[in-house]
């Protein structure tokens, strides 16, 4: 388990990647995982599945770019079916509430802590096949292996959730996105609304000012998964 005088504020908003192993896994990861992550590669090759990893670990700059990317139009934006969405047709709130509903905003990604990724059968992604991470795959070509994850994460052993299982009107629903249940839960309790905000007016953030006056709302149903925090 990390103990609480190893977190700084960086480790949190993904700014230190000092905890983070690169050397392990097709992407980085917490180190305090690796075992865990094993276990869960070596459970799904025994159910005949090649579990891949995508998305580890992410830096504040790497969610900055995707973050201001999509906010000026320079990466595409997705409505809830996946739908291309047209910001020059959209307020400014707007758009914001809409990359939420996909990324997060940088300081506030799971990611950052190093105990989240998102997982996908290899062995069904075909050669030519780029992987998308939509429910449409989920439906389609790894429906067999996200069977197979239901089944896995609901057992009282396994160290992983889904923190994005459902959809309640934030952040849409995703289950290839695991999160490890001890150490994002950590990590989770650390990050606080000031500690945002501070992060957010200091940055060079796209749309900062609309996030700052919804940064309650944001930090309510966007960034917290146990909601009596």
């Amino acid at each position: 388990m990390v103990r609480a005088l190893e977190i700084s504020i960086a480790h949190i908003l993904g700014a230190d990647s000092s905890y983070i192993d690169c050397q392990s896994f097709e992407v980085p990861v917490h180190r305090s995982i690796i075992e865990d992550v094993s276990s869960l590669k070596s459970a799904a090759e025994r159910a005949g599945f090649e579990l891949g990893l995508a998305s580890g670990y992410r830096s504040y700059e790497r969610q900055l770019s995707i973050w201001n990317a999509k906010a000026t139009g320079r990466r595409n934006l997705h409505g809830d079916s996946g739908e291309l969405l047209d910001i020059n047709q959209m307020s400014p709130e707007q758009v914001l509430f809409a990359i939420l509903r996909w990324s997060a905003l940088p300081g506030a990604s799971r990611h950052h802590w190093g105990t989240d990724f998102d997982v996908y059968d290899a062995s069904a992604l075909g050669a030519e096949q780029s992987l998308q991470l939509t429910i449409e795959e989920c439906e389609g070509p790894f429906k067999a292996f996200y069977d197979w994850l239901d089944d896995y994460l609901a057992l009282p052993s396994c160290a992983f959730f889904r923190p994005y299982c459902l959809d309640s009107g934030g952040v849409a629903r995703e289950p290839w996105h695991l999160s490890h249940k001890k150490i994002a839960a950590f990590y989770e309790k650390k990050l606080n609304l000031d500690m945002l905000k501070e992060s957010l007016q200091d940055s060079s953030c796209e749309l900062k000012e609309v996030a700052l006056r919804n940064l309650e709302k944001i930090f309510k149903n966007y960034v917290l998964v146990s909601k009596d925090l």
